[in-house]
């Protein structure tokens, strides 16, 4: 099974001249299954660290989480008791209603704040934030920056709680919160609670004070085919993006979390099941992404949680073979990508189970 898994990858990277490095692994104890694999046409190693993107949102929402059982931070608790009001000033107008003091914690996790996405939204006049990644490679960016920047140049989409938008920007708001709530700074939070515990010692949050000096590299980080690792504007990555680890700490984070070891079952539960309908198929919790069952689309088996990112990483769990799939393509705007590639390992997962039953 893992040299069939092994190949698929090979070939995946091989074959598409836009992946210049990527990341895989596959690990199931129940299995037997233990690989880790890296690819491409410029440096890579199996155990790189690298941007996880968006799979960050599922370490904060995580952090929350653990915050809420020690009562630091509760889940309905509106954000304005975290947020300074010079921030929450016309945070969220839509049609001419102020909704900043109805936003929740709550809402910031599964994206139902109605707050615009910084990243993937383009302001009706001047540049996107990717266009300035692009076109000012030197610029520092703190999140208060960011968030203010997003509140001059786009627009709510409803009210708070009534509908389901992406929102880079409240995951921000999350780690801003986060810094409140507990007096420190977010990316020594995440290493004193979640990285240092668990051994994670090649995992930080970039452009903090809490960056750790690794023996390999970050990987090259891609967007357009132009190498954008280097870039002072990457620092516009926060609490929903701008973790670096490798696939093998991720894998330690996931263990932990499926086994109750960072939150409790009553709380992961509430992670995964307040959700809203991200695309068909994908539910969004806490921080987490349910990929479950549609009758003619999804069959049941293919079912994982988890969250992926858009450099096209993933990180996620298949209970059924007690499996875990992580990796990345380094390259912005393969979420899809990444999300697709990885069921199709899921299902080379499945075909091996069902050769060896029916030996």
């Amino acid at each position: 099974m893992g040299a069939s898994i092994e190949s698929f990858f090979r070939k995946k990277v091989r074959r598409d001249p836009k992946i210049h490095n990527a990341l895989l692994l596959v690990y199931s104890e129940r299995q037997g299954i233990d690989v880790q694999l890296s690819e491409g046409n410029v440096d890579h190693h199996p155990r790189q660290p690298y941007y996880i993107a968006s799979v960050s949102k599922l370490i904060t929402a995580v952090l929350v989480g653990m915050l809420a059982e020690r009562g630091t931070i509760r889940f309905d608790d509106p954000i304005s008791k975290y947020i300074d009001p010079a921030l929450m000033r016309d945070l969220h107008v839509y049609k001419g209603t102020d909704y900043s003091g109805d936003i929740r914690v709550k809402h910031l996790l599964n994206h139902t704040s109605g707050l615009q996405d910084f990243v993937e939204e383009r302001p009706k006049q001047g540049k996107s934030m990717i266009d300035i990644l692009l076109e000012e490679p030197s610029r520092q960016w703190t999140p208060r920056g960011v968030v203010e920047w997003a509140k001059q140049h786009l627009t709510p989409h409803f009210p708070p709680g009534e509908g389901f938008h992406y929102s880079d920007t409240g995951y921000h708001l999350l780690g801003l919160a986060v810094e409140k709530a507990t007096g420190q700074p977010l990316g020594d939070v995440l290493r004193k609670m979640i990285f240092q515990p668990l051994g994670m010692t090649h995992s930080y949050l970039a452009f903090s004070d809490a960056v750790v000096e690794t023996e390999l590299p970050v990987a090259r980080l891609y967007l357009q085919n132009g190498d954008m690792t280097d870039r002072t504007s990457l620092s516009f990555l926060y609490a929903g993006g701008g973790i670096v680890s490798t696939t093998q700490d991720q894998l330690l984070f996931m263990k932990a979390l499926v086994h109750h070891q960072l939150v409790n079952e009553k709380t992961l539960a509430m992670i995964k099941s307040d959700w809203s309908k991200f695309f068909i198929g994908i539910e969004y919790g806490y921080g987490v992404m349910n990929i479950k069952t549609v009758p003619f689309v999804m069959p049941a088996k293919y079912n994982v949680w988890g969250n992926a990112g858009s450099t096209g990483s993933f990180l996620f769990y298949h209970p059924r073979m007690d499996a875990y799939v992580i990796g990345s393509f380094n390259h912005f705007r393969y979420d899809k990508k990444g999300i697709r590639f990885m069921l199709q390992v899921v299902d080379h997962l499945l075909k091996g189970e069902k050769r060896k039953t029916s030996l």
